[in-house]
């Protein structure tokens, strides 16, 4: 409908305040609103309605009405109850930013006005439950807390018949119509979901439509994703523009999930910077009970990034929202998640201790979502179990882990503590240039010699060691006589001033080999 049609409206009686030259423009929905910016709510082409909360001086009109147009707002009709008129300001404001601006008259809600609009502008059934989702999403977006996905899929499934349920990339529900039938595999179609080539994408059997919610923004191993019966390309229009509803509402669920700006949020975030700053257990234990976790329980640190940028990779704030996802044990109490730059750092409780092993699952889990990540991937490193004052060890340990995993190829590489010997844990210490100098002084001189005489010095040093010094093993597994071996290992004791047969120089060469 055109704006024009609203003065046609006896009910209504609204007033042109601005905009006369404007009223060709169409409207598509109504949303009330008393955010001083709801641009980020808005699709373009609304009525706004608005009892001008937001306002609490001349400059607040410029920011909401601003906001408003940026968004594609087709109108807004405005009335403060407590001043009894429409503020200067704001006419000003609407004016400005050509946008039609209408008075609502006292006497009338703003109730009446959205029934009486939706009327209007409701051609068909579905489009008719299209402006109920609206006002439903007006209710998710505002400050209260909203009533969630299941009364708007009930809504759904009541009204068109059509069963659709809301899972996320590892096959959880999230919420649904009705229970999720037997026959339907949600890893199966989790996994289409993560490789389909575009979306909305058929599955034939079971007979399902599967729909991104944030496809534009976010990447597929961290969004979630609607599923509904039947074939979505012979739906007629309505009921397709009913899917983008839907799927308007279910992202801004999941935002409002994230809990990075709730207060549980910010303490995990206090909590792990405290970890790696090295405060004491003093400062630590009292904030870690403040998260609801207990100091007596055991713990399990685990340290995750995204190893590039290529589109299908994440963000940090994705993967941190996929690791409280993925984690074992995600029931409450649930675990620990910060962000430090591009790491993520959670700590898992783990219940009465013992041996667990947690690496596994992690690494289990990522592996469903291996096919929707590039070849760049994820790294992810696991502590041991340790006790709540042994955090900050358990942080490092992870992350010493989660650099090892960076080392290595493909989408998924998880690293457990029983991959780190000590020695891995010093060497990941020592600076790079004393890296580089002492790999450099042992094995630069095996190394030109090699090239010069393919003589093979730096396999038989190696294939030697492996073989704690025996010489039959280690002519056995290059193929070569003893006594080929055997001179060999006298070169390399030439050339590098070393003696194979101590300890201490062994334990040298084991070092820098593993430092290549």
């Amino acid at each position: 409908m055109r704006l024009r049609t609203l003065l046609d409206m006896p009910d209504l009686r609204l007033e042109v305040v601005t905009g006369d030259d404007q009223l060709d423009r169409v409207i598509r929905w109504v949303v009330t609103t008393d955010m001083l910016d709801p641009s980020r709510y808005l699709s373009g082409r609304e009525l706004v309605l608005s009892g001008l909360v937001w306002r609490s001086g001349p400059g607040d009109s410029e920011i909401f009405v601003r906001g408003l147009a940026e968004a594609g707002v087709s109108a807004l009709a405005a009335w403060d109850a407590d001043a009894g008129t429409i503020p200067d300001d704001l006419g000003e404001a609407c004016r400005k930013h050509r946008l039609p601006l209408f008075r609502v008259p006292e006497d009338v809600a703003f109730a009446t006005v959205t029934e009486e609009v939706v009327r209007h502008l409701s051609t068909a059934r579905a489009a008719d439950l299209t402006a109920v989702l609206d006002r439903h999403r007006r209710l998710v977006a505002g400050a209260t807390e909203g009533a969630g996905l299941g009364p708007v899929l009930d809504l759904v499934g009541r009204d068109l018949g059509m069963r659709c349920w809301v899972l996320t990339p590892t096959g959880r529900v999230v919420a649904g119509s009705h229970p999720l039938p037997a026959d339907i595999d949600a890893a199966g179609v989790a996994r289409v979901f993560l490789t389909a080539p575009r979306l909305p994408h058929h599955l034939r059997s079971p007979d399902l439509s599967i729909f991104p919610v944030a496809a534009d923004t976010t990447s597929r191993v961290a969004d979630w994703f609607i599923v509904c019966e039947g074939d979505w390309e012979e739906w007629p229009e309505e009921r397709r523009a009913l899917t983008g509803e839907i799927a308007a509402i279910v992202a801004l669920e999941r935002v409002r999930s994230d809990d990075r700006l709730s207060v549980e949020g910010r303490l995990a975030q206090e909590l792990v910077r405290l970890i790696v700053a090295a405060a004491g257990t003093d400062e630590i234990l009292p904030r870690l009970e403040l998260t609801g976790l207990d100091v007596l329980s055991s713990f399990v640190a685990v340290a995750a990034t995204s190893r590039g940028t290529e589109r299908g990779d994440l963000r940090p704030g994705e993967l941190r929202t996929l690791l409280g996802e993925i984690l074992p044990g995600a029931a409450p109490p649930r675990p620990v998640v910060g962000l430090l730059d591009e790491e993520v750092i959670a700590l898992l409780p783990v219940p009465g201790g013992g041996d667990h092993d947690i690496a596994g699952d992690v690494h289990r889990v990522l592996q469903t979502l291996a096919p929707g990540l590039s070849d760049s991937g994820l790294a992810v490193g696991v502590s041991d179990v340790v006790a709540a004052g042994e955090l900050r060890g358990a942080v490092e340990e992870a992350r010493y882990a989660r650099r090892l995993a960076a080392g290595r190829t493909g989408p998924v590489c998880v690293v457990g503590h029983d991959e780190l010997a000590t020695h891995v844990l010093l060497l990941a210490s020592v600076p790079d240039d004393v890296r580089h100098m002492f790999r450099v002084r042992l094995l630069d001189p095996l190394r030109t010699y090699d090239e010069v005489h393919k003589a093979d010095l730096v396999r038989t040093l190696e294939t030697f060691l492996q073989n704690s010094g025996s010489w039959t093993r280690c002519a056995e597994q290059l193929h070569l006589h003893v006594n080929s071996v055997r001179y060999r290992i006298q070169r390399i004791e030439e050339l590098t001033g070393r003696n194979l047969s101590r300890l201490e120089d062994r334990v040298d060469f084991f070092l820098a080999l593993r430092l290549g």
